[in-house]
């Protein structure tokens, strides 16, 4: 199905500015969908005069749908066309086709017909009219006259909260002085939660809103919201409830017709939100403090190796600092981030950078490199995985040279599946080595292929030794 952009480029003439105006008509047309209870055809004449396109369509959230077939993208030549044609003469044009009726509603801007919005209903036997089905005709035929002027769609930025809310959500409408006129049950319902005691027809809106709600010191308040000249979006709140709000100002020509508001209430959402950011916050305040303590204890085990006299027990301890300094690391990362994940990518960064700067001795120091990336990575991964790191790296710079070397970190992940690849350019592992008498690579073997269920080799040549890790994520 080809896009609004598409059709209004390749099979139309109307400018950038006609567009971005039917653009911002059906960004905001549900509503009149909704109260119309009527599916929704956006029409746009043929560059070269021979017919109609059907660029845009919707279908009510209230009702029954009357298109079962999507029609968007659809070419009409001019003869078939009736009073869609007629309407693009800027004539409002009514008709009844079997068991719908079509009204071709003229689209204006700045004085000029650029498309026509056919509105199709079902037509129902003859019966009472509820008050509620009233109040939505009367803001439907409200918003088609607007549309027909130019009026709707109302100039300014729209948020995410204007297409969150729905008709059927909750609906008021006020008269020029913002005293209410009909409320919906949901409404009714609504204000009620704010503390509302008595009806809401009848009272002014914003002055009954001022009374119930919290006013923060950024906010305009609900007089300048339900004013004469109000008009947007906002959160209603107070300590029993949150009710998201939006205005529309209806128009008669030059004249005010009071508006129509939008209303939803939020307040289990409002709460799981705040019950989500306390738990954020408490995770990442532990994370902090694990890496506070696990700090301490690096600075423990290097006091502890300083005093030792016997090199095996220092060598022992500063291995046992490097280990605890690598899950620190994970931990402040974690503490600093909004989830359960990440970016290992800067934690091996870090732990490439001070093992080699601890490790490494003589003239000529050890370099390490990483190739490839990790991405983001759950914590409970990242933190086996950074001790793995540390331990290979270690011991590369501490035995796989006799000068000078290369220590390279190369990755590589696709989806779920991590390879990685660990590789010294130094001399290679002993003859007859076994790497599970080392307490290191023991350590890394059992993080492997126990806490993450995969797999690691060791190769080694005269060139250097390679470990080779694969990992399902």
């Amino acid at each position: 199905m080809p896009s609004l952009d598409e059709i209004a480029r390749y099979q139309t003439s109307l400018s950038d500015a006609d567009v971005a105006w039917l653009h911002a008509l059906v960004s905001d047309w549900q509503i009149l969908a909704d109260l119309s209870f009527s599916d929704l055809v956006l029409w746009v004449p043929d560059a070269e005069a021979k017919g109609m396109w059907a660029a845009a369509q919707i279908r009510p959230t209230t009702g029954p749908t009357t298109l079962l077939e999507d029609v968007a993208g659809t070419f009409v030549p001019s003869e078939r066309l009736g009073p869609v044609e007629k309407a693009l003469s800027g004539v409002e044009v009514t008709v009844d086709e079997g068991d719908v009726r079509l009204e071709a509603v003229p689209v204006r801007r700045s004085g000029h017909v650029v498309a026509v919005i056919v509105r199709r209903s079902a037509m129902s036997v003859p019966r009472a009219t509820s008050a509620l089905e009233g109040a939505y005709d009367a803001a439907a035929r409200t918003l088609v006259q607007m549309i027909g002027r130019g009026e709707f769609p109302v100039p300014g930025r729209r948020s995410e909260l204007a297409d969150s809310l729905r008709v059927g959500d909750g609906f008021v409408r006020t008269d020029v002085d913002g005293r209410v006129v009909y409320a919906s049950p949901n409404a009714q319902s609504a204000y009620r939660r704010l503390g509302m005691v008595g009806d809401l027809v009848g009272s002014h809106l914003g002055e009954l809103t001022t009374g119930l709600v919290d006013r923060r010191p950024t906010d305009r308040g609900p007089l300048g919201l339900f004013g004469t000249d109000g008009g947007g979006e906002a959160d209603l709140e107070n300590r029993s409830a949150s009710v998201m709000a939006r205005v529309i100002p209806l128009r008669t020509g030059e004249a005010r017709a009071g508006s129509l508001v939008l209303l939803r209430d939020v307040t289990e959402l409002r709460l799981r939100e705040r019950e989500l950011v306390s738990k954020e916050a408490t995770i990442r305040e532990i994370h902090h403090r694990v890496k506070n303590n696990l700090q301490t204890v690096a600075a423990l085990l290097r006091l502890q190796a300083r005093r030792s006299d016997l090199p095996e027990a220092r060598a022992a301890l500063e291995d046992a600092e490097r280990r605890v300094a690598s899950i620190a690391l994970v931990h402040e990362t974690l503490s600093q981030s909004f989830g359960d994940f990440v970016d290992f990518d800067e934690i091996a960064d870090g732990l490439l950078r001070s093992v080699i700067d601890l490790g490494s001795v003589g003239p000529s120091p050890v370099r390490a490199t990483r190739i490839g990336s990790f991405g983001a990575l759950p914590g409970q991964v990242a933190t086996p995985l950074a001790m793995v790191i540390t331990e290979l790296v270690q011991n590369a710079a501490t035995h796989a040279f006799d000068g000078s070397g290369t220590v390279t970190v190369a990755v590589n992940r696709i989806r779920d599946r991590l390879r990685l690849r660990i590789s010294d350019d130094g001399h290679g592992l002993p003859p007859g080595f076994d790497t599970g008498r080392s307490l290191g690579l023991s350590i890394v073997r059992t993080l492997i292929e126990s806490e993450l269920g995969g797999s690691i080799a060791f190769e080694s040549t005269g060139r250097g030794t390679t470990v080779a890790i694969a990992l399902e994520l």
